[in-house]
């Protein structure tokens, strides 16, 4: 650590904030507190440790004092223009045949009733009191996803899936007397299933269509290279998500975070951020315990190998559904779907079409759309120039897909899925499947 580039950054923090400028002054003020943080995880001798935490608190200080002065400023500029004559008119005297102005209306912040809707919490801010900053500026950034405004139209078939799930978490938010007791809603739910079947989609679709607040995880979010900072990443997101529930907390790929434990190849670090895990997901219960959908913290999770599931964490996931692949009805939808905005030709038969991609994935069929829809460029821009290609009008290029198009695509694009592996699926979920 280069103790001579921190106080340099230090310093240009301080002289821009004197000066005025108030945005460099805050990017060098961030930059040296992030510095000084990492230099104290480096260092060994605890006196000299404690006098860097020390100055690390001052820049805080100094840090919380400019953007109170920069919120303060903003103000100006946002709030409307206060009538500075108005306490005048507390001195004159008062004629009751004239009608008192209306005084301005208060908006307060209250405590959240019962008819509050999801939009009007949208704005609340989580407070990082005793956490890293970082840590929380993180998964604000990085995870926290409001409204992903993916619908249940927008996924073909899975029709089962799509009522457990409605069940799980849509219907606890619109009956709330109902799901109570031993009808609490369930408090997390295990997606298995190939690779490209949707299960990414249908996560984002629960958390559209009961408008909670949506946490995307994997395994990069919640993983660091310093000691103990896993942990607290996995404690400090359920306690963000308990504060902006309903919350939806996706965790893709979870059979990377959370494998079987007591394997010779664990390391220590990943079976505490294991333990952890299951801690909150425990404790996650704001629903369970008082029996209040609104605080409800629910957790999905995918995974292509649910064989590597720690035991632990599949008893915490009480539904356990598997996500198919799309049937013949289902092939249909799916090309309809990824065909709505390209213009086909006469002589395209769907229904052919689905019988023969039987075995292919949801993201298999996108491909297989993507690439067919781009056949009549290619035969339009064969031998010719990049000038002749970049003269070409948008009409020349928005020619109509043709049943040719699809069966050469058939011919180039192959399932991604094989029968041995549907098979591992299916004894699996014969095991242990919860639906």
């Amino acid at each position: 650590m280069n103790l001579a580039e921190i106080c340099d950054n230090a310093k240009k923090g301080r002289e821009y904030a004197l000066l005025g400028n108030y945005d460099s002054s805050i990017v060098y003020y961030q930059g040296v507190i992030q510095q000084i943080h990492k230099h104290c995880q480096s260092l060994r001798d605890p006196a000299l440790k404690v006098k860097w935490q020390q100055v690390r608190q001052e820049l805080t200080e100094e840090y919380e004092q400019v953007k109170g002065i920069m919120g303060t400023l903003e103000s100006f500029k946002s709030e409307k223009p206060i009538d500075i004559l108005a306490p005048q008119s507390e001195e004159r005297p008062e004629d009751p045949a004239v009608w008192p102005p209306p005084t301005p209306a208060e908006h307060r912040c209250g405590k959240k009733g019962a008819g509050d809707t999801p939009g009007d919490v949208e704005h609340k801010k989580f407070d990082g009191t005793g956490h890293d900053s970082d840590l929380v500026d993180s998964l604000e950034r990085d995870i926290v996803s409001r409204n992903p405004n993916v619908h249940w139209d927008d996924i073909a078939d899975l029709e089962d899936a799509k009522k457990l799930l409605r069940e799980a978490v849509v219907l606890p938010m619109w009956m709330p007397d109902f799901f109570k007791g031993i009808r609490r809603p369930w408090k997390g739910v295990l997606m298995v299933g190939p690779p490209g079947t949707g299960k990414t989609m249908l996560a984002k679709a629960v958390a559209t269509e009961c408008g909670t607040t949506f946490f995307n995880v994997s395994s990069s979010t919640l993983t660091s290279k310093y000691r103990g900072e896993s942990e607290k990443l996995v404690r400090l997101l359920f306690e963000m998500a308990r504060f902006y529930a309903p919350t939806t907390i996706f965790i893709d790929e979870i059979d990377s975070i959370c494998g079987r434990r007591g394997t010779s190849d664990e390391h220590e670090a990943s079976r505490r951020v294991k333990s952890e895990l299951l801690v909150q997901m425990d404790g996650v219960g704001g629903a369970m315990d008082n029996d209040d959908p609104s605080k409800m913290v629910m957790v999905l999770a995918a995974t292509n190998f649910p064989w590597d599931i720690d035991e632990a964490l599949r008893r915490r996931l009480e539904k356990r559904i598997y996500i198919a692949l799309p049937t013949a009805v289902g092939r249909v939808e799916l090309l309809k779907i990824n065909l709505r905005e390209v213009e086909l030709a006469g002589d395209v038969n769907l229904d052919l079409i689905a019988d023969k991609i039987e075995g292919y994935s949801g993201a298999d069929i996108t491909n297989v759309c993507r690439d067919a829809s781009m056949m009549a460029m290619r035969r339009r821009i064969q031998g010719l120039s990049p000038e002749e290609i970049r003269a070409l009008s948008k009409d020349e290029l928005q020619m109509p897909v043709t049943m040719e198009d699809f069966t050469l695509t058939l011919k180039k694009i192959s399932k991604s899925v094989s029968a041995a592996d549907l098979e591992k699926y299916e004894a699996w979920m014969a095991e242990f499947g919860s639906v």
